[in-house]
């Protein structure tokens, strides 16, 4: 991963540019943003940046540091707190263990970079004790190590740990941006670029995660899946994870028919545009007070999701206020 193929962060990478130039680098930046924004992104070409080879344009994704880096198979480069498939895309919490063990790789001489760099994402996971453990080693770091800590929520994170770091703020892209990056970067068609660029809110990195699993293929069969009453639901919204995409998806949907009812919104400014016919046929059916309902029931039944309520019940409770 290079810096020139990271779109949106253009002001933060000249920040971080300087930074190399200067050889005063921090021992620890702070990465503040929404989450799928590409933080990470910049974590690790930073990483591989510290540690390339080439002489100019680092890093240049083609020496053997940046390739072990982007595989994860650097020795002197560590992840902590990356999601986990097997917890359906949860994060789990960061705990002493791993701090302890983090430290004691870290104190250790560099097999063979310049830097040691430590990603630790979904900081706002660590624990109370490894929060304390974290600070001690950000208080006295080793030589040669810089860290990256990375998080969408920094009111979790204790502010000891946030007073020993340099802090870079991220902010998403407006949408229409997005758009126009999704087309020409990445070969994405106009629906397709259209739908992630605002379902995602401008966030890069979620549009291409979702890219990648087909969402745009899949978003009007879930919502379609609600607006039945007939045909059962399908299995694959036994997933928890799956269940929070769709009720997001059922939130796009009745933003949309609020907007066009409501006369507020011009084509580019709704989600699903490649279902503006069926938005526009589907508003004759609901009065504002029933939308405003609807979205009520969408967003009870995540906060009931996360408390484990029965899913089951959720979605058939849920899809009585979304027929139409």
């Amino acid at each position: 991963m290079s810096f020139k193929d990271i779109r949106g962060h253009d002001r933060l990478i000249a920040i971080l540019k300087k930074y190399m130039q200067s050889q005063r680098i921090p021992s620890a930046f702070l990465f503040l943003g929404p989450e799928g924004i590409g933080k990470g992104l910049v974590a690790r070409a930073l990483a591989g940046a510290l540690n390339c080879t080439e002489e100019t344009s680092r890093p240049c994704g083609r020496c053997p540091s940046c390739l072990k880096i982007e595989r994860n198979q650097h020795p002197d480069f560590f992840i902590l707190g990356a999601s986990d498939d097997k917890n359906n895309g949860d994060t789990p919490a960061i705990k002493i263990e791993q701090i302890r063990q983090l430290q004691n790789r870290i104190s250790l001489k560099a097999y063979e970079a310049k830097f040691k760099a430590v990603i630790i994402e979904n900081a706002h996971n660590l624990t109370a004790e490894s929060s304390n453990a974290l600070l001690k080693v950000l208080e006295e770091p080793p030589p040669d190590t810089v860290f990256m800590i990375i998080s969408s929520k920094p009111a979790l994170l204790f502010k000891t740990i946030i007073s020993r770091c340099q802090i870079l703020r991220f902010s998403a892209l407006p949408p229409a941006e997005l758009e126009i990056i999704l087309k020409k970067d990445y070969g994405l068609n106009t629906q397709e670029a259209h739908f992630l660029a605002f379902f995602c809110e401008g966030r890069l990195g979620s549009a291409l995660k979702h890219r990648d699993d087909g969402l745009f293929r899949q978003k009007n069969t879930i919502i379609d899946s609600f607006r039945s009453g007939d045909k059962p639901l399908p299995d694959y919204l036994e997933d928890k994870d799956t269940i929070r995409l769709s009720f997001s998806l059922l939130a796009g949907w009745l933003r949309d028919l609020y907007l066009l009812k409501s006369g507020a919104a011009g084509n580019q400014g709704l989600i699903n545009l490649d279902q503006k016919e069926r938005l526009s046929e589907a508003i004759r059916r609901y009065r504002f007070s029933d939308l405003d309902e609807a979205l009520r029931q969408v967003s009870n039944s995540s906060l009931y999701l996360e408390q484990n309520v029965n899913s089951k019940l959720l979605l058939s409770c849920l899809r009585g206020f979304i027929r139409g």
